[in-house]
């Protein structure tokens, strides 16, 4: 099963377009959207369309939440005045762009997909119920839409979050830094029980320094089980797209020029 993942869009729709394309190239079995289609940018409408014209599972990233109620709260962690201010144009701006049915689509989100994958093949227990891969797509993590899962975070305490999802893959994004981790979630190396964070990274505003957009094969095959290491591969895809048409929408438009700037230097 190979799934194509992306996030956090933040109405980049020149970047959005690019990943599309190179998804359609590789012709994955499923692809899905974790979140934040909106912010930062002045395409909200039409990133929201193409998700919808596609028909593409979506879940709920912190902006959508937000601006799906009408709220002036992104529930982003903004860390100086300049930064909050800012925000507060953004959110603003989006607010006010963002169009009321586009707005109900928001709203209506779910913030968690679940899927589980029975890959074993047993002839003489065909029907039997087994034991399945549990993959759990979130934004933030699972406790809550806008928490950040940063690639320092300790193994214990990344394994101790998968755990009480009970999730034997985790796929999210919100820190627009892509990254993966096989965490031993139990902590102890004689009966170790392996799990598989997975941050994909950010389509339309990256911040690893790379400012071409981002997203994640992820290949999950028959010899994956609950609690192993193995039967998962993660590959980090980067495509160009026309960073500079994007950032001139920024600064052609009532946003602050620092999303401009933030686009060109992927931070």
């Amino acid at each position: 099963m190979k799934l194509a993942l992306f996030s956090d869009i933040h109405a980049n729709l020149p970047a959005l377009e690019a990943v599309l394309a190179d998804i359609d190239d590789r012709k994955p079995d499923a692809v899905y959207c974790l979140g934040d289609l909106v912010g930062y940018n002045v395409w909200p409408n039409e990133v929201i369309a193409e998700i919808r014209r596609r028909n593409i599972p979506t879940i709920a990233g912190n902006y959508d939440f937000g601006i799906g109620r009408s709220s002036d709260d992104c529930g982003c962690a903004y860390k100086t005045d300049d930064e909050k201010a800012n925000g507060k144009v953004s959110i603003a701006y989006t607010n006010k762009t963002v169009g009321d049915n586009e707005r109900v689509y928001l709203r209506s989100l779910p913030t968690q997909i679940r899927v589980n994958y029975e890959l074993a093949h047993d002839a003489d227990h065909l029907w039997q119920q087994q034991t399945p891969v549990s993959l759990l797509l979130v934004h933030g993590s699972p406790r809550r839409v806008n928490e950040y899962l940063f690639e320092d975070r300790g193994d214990r305490s990344l394994g101790r979050v998968l755990e009480a999802a009970q999730a034997d893959i985790l796929c999210f994004g919100h820190t627009h830094k892509p990254y993966y981790k096989v965490v031993n979630a139990r902590g102890d190396d004689e009966t170790p029980y392996f799990r598989h964070a997975i941050n994909i990274g950010s389509v339309g505003k990256p911040k690893d320094g790379d400012p071409r957009a981002g997203y994640v094969i992820l290949t999950i095959d028959e010899t994956a089980k609950p609690g192993v290491a193995g039967g998962v591969s993660v590959e980090f895809i980067r495509v160009p797209y026309d960073v500079e048409r994007a950032a001139r929408a920024v600064e052609e438009s009532e946003l602050p020029d620092v999303y401009a700037q933030a686009l060109r230097l992927a931070k």
